[in-house]
């Protein structure tokens, strides 16, 4: 190869390197996205829960990890919901107990809710209202991003599957624009749905509503084995605990011996409120807890086992270590009584 061909190559590299960074960084910063559904926002990827928002709010996006945004909202807050602090940039905390709703203006649309013990940057105090900013992440694919200067991203208007839901049971006709189906209202995405699709509504939990859609997709007979095999038997606590990032989304066969079943409160943030579980463990002899998200077609089959009772469960991880308890979730997909 030639001097003059190998300059070349070097040039050509160098200026696809630098597109590339140019457009990394036209997405922080110069594109806005829009909320399709209702979703969690939080202080870090992953992070705390501060609060949930409404589907249909735009918004500047700050910087782009992986798939989360980082967004700064801003809207008011009533004042007897807040008590004044002194954090750096944090002047004010949600001291309400059951939080707090923020608003477009004083009294005006709903933009969400913020949790209790969320911090704020005061912009603006009146009597009543407080204007407030905070800085946060939430799920890209709950999102849809425009890039700068796309025309209505601030405006466009986004109607939530919600409301196009008939009574439980039912049909209904998904209405969002690039909706995701998640595994539990505060979980993965299993799916992406398109406006107009089907979906069949088994169970709601205020404004979500566990559905099933029905449809095709490629999977020759010989995949028959190959999906049994991915159903890891061989998993124990210890290395979940050890790689607890590695195992989400994996689906486990464990053994385990039920103890009841229970409702999850606020402090649980793993799981949605009065979501229902099972609490269990791995032995007899205490060897360690194991929680179960049961959806809701399933309660009456939990509810009819037996303290003490064995069981063998298939599951998909949703965290290897609960926020509270550092125990592992699943989100349950079958369970046999073992005799």
């Amino acid at each position: 190869m030639n001097v003059r061909s190998r300059l070349f190559r070097g040039f050509w590299v160098v200026g696809l390197l630098c597109a590339l960074l140019l457009i990394g960084e036209g997405l922080e910063g110069q594109s806005s996205a829009t909320l399709t559904t209702d979703e969690n926002f939080r202080a870090q990827p992953n992070g705390t829960v501060l609060g949930q928002l409404r589907a249909g709010l735009s918004f500047g996006v700050v910087e782009v990890t992986n798939d989360w945004l980082q967004f700064d909202l801003e809207g008011w807050v009533y004042n007897l919901s807040l008590q004044a602090i002194d954090r750096g940039e944090f002047g004010l905390v949600v001291s309400q107990e059951d939080g707090e709703n923020i608003r477009g203006r004083p009294n005006g649309e709903l933009l969400g809710h913020l949790e209790e013990g969320t911090f704020l940057e005061v912009l603006q105090r009146d009597p009543d209202w407080s204007l407030v900013r905070r800085r946060a992440w939430v799920w890209r694919r709950s999102t849809a991003l425009f890039a700068s200067g796309t025309s209505g991203a601030a405006d466009r208007s986004i109607t939530s599957a919600s409301s196009g839901v008939t009574p439980d049971g039912e049909w209904a006709l998904g209405r969002s624009v690039d909706a995701p189906i998640l595994s539990t209202p505060d979980g993965d995405t299993l799916a992406i749905s398109a406006p107009g699709t089907n979906l069949r509504v088994l169970a709601r939990e205020g404004n979500w509503a566990r559905v099933r859609l029905e449809g095709w997709m490629w999977l020759p007979e010989s995949a028959d084995g190959a999906a049994e095999a991915s159903i890891l038997t061989d998993v124990t606590l210890e290395s979940l605990a050890a790689a607890p990032d590695e195992y989400r989304g994996e689906v486990l066969q464990w053994d385990l011996q039920f103890i009841s079943l229970e409702r999850a409160e606020e402090l649980r943030t793993d799981f949605y409120v009065t979501e229902p579980f099972l609490l269990t463990r791995m032995g007899s002899d205490g060897e360690g807890f194991v929680y179960l998200a049961i959806p809701p077609e399933r309660l009456a089959e939990a509810r009819g086992l037996s303290p003490l009772e064995r069981i063998r469960v298939v599951g998909r991880v949703r965290t290897g270590a609960a926020r509270l308890t550092g125990s592992p979730i699943l989100e349950l997909l079958s369970l046999d009584r073992i005799p």
